[in-house]
């Protein structure tokens, strides 16, 4: 399917900046507790690989945003627990003395290792196919540690149709030259300008990046501080660019 963009695909609900209530419910994909939101009877689906903060009201907004931000075109939303319950404590970050970086680097070693989650996800997205027929297409976008997820699972054999990462982390330019489906990057301020500049040089796909230089890593998802007026115009502009994507790839 092929749609170009309209205004109504802008219209993002009004966010919340504080003690947001989820829209959608909590069902079980292969084993993991799963966030779904988005109507059941939605032709195109998104799977979000959320940061290693897990099932934040900041991150569950935005798959509320993604799921229901357009009459006409909407999308089933799925956000997988790879962490079963187990993330990693926001306190953590930034690791800025010894025993945070110890703690976030033995996460990323063990709970947050990105061959087992693209493995997880093989298993994960065959059972959402199976239970869910009547969506045709999917996409799937990445926030921070899920941006790292999201570049390998876009390579040649890809079930997904279009791609996105959010403030993604461990930005790796060999990772582009094996991405074969449209790619959306939006970098933080305190993403590395020259790994994303030759990431984004290496990317033989429909690609775009948009960058916040004025954000945190993190404000798309559970580091949002959305009572700061500031980034909450940023995450709803970011919103947009990331719904807009996807109307237009899929």
């Amino acid at each position: 399917m092929s749609h170009t963009q309209s205004a109504a695909c802008c219209n993002t609900p009004a966010v919340i900046s504080k003690g947001y209530k989820e829209q959608g419910q909590f069902i079980t994909i292969d084993g993991l507790k799963t966030y779904t939101t988005g109507p059941s009877s939605a032709k195109q689906g998104i799977l979000v690989v959320y940061d290693i903060f897990g099932f934040f009201p900041q991150t569950l907004q935005g798959a509320d945003i993604l799921a229901h931000a357009h009459n006409e075109h909407q999308f089933r939303v799925f956000m997988p627990d790879f962490f079963e319950g187990k993330p990693a404590d926001i306190s953590w970050y930034p690791p800025d003395n010894e025993e945070k970086g110890k703690k976030l680097g033995e996460f990323f070693q063990t709970s947050a290792a990105p061959p087992k989650t693209v493995e997880r996800i093989k298993s994960v997205m065959s059972e959402l196919k199976s239970s869910n027929p009547g969506i045709q297409e999917w996409g799937i976008v990445g926030y921070c540690w899920g941006g790292k997820i999201v570049n390998l699972v876009s390579a040649s054999g890809t079930l997904f149709k279009a791609a996105a990462t959010c403030h993604p982390a461990m930005i790796d330019p060999k990772d582009a030259a094996n991405v074969t489906i449209p790619m959306l990057m939006i970098p933080s301020g305190e993403e590395e300008k020259d790994a994303v500049e030759k990431y984004e040089a290496e990317l033989k796909v429909p690609k775009k990046v948009e960058w916040y230089h004025d954000q945190v890593h993190g404000f798309m998802a559970a580091r949002s501080n959305l009572e700061d007026e500031k980034v909450k115009a940023a995450y709803e502009k970011a919103y947009q660019t990331l719904l807009t994507w996807f109307h237009n790839h899929m």
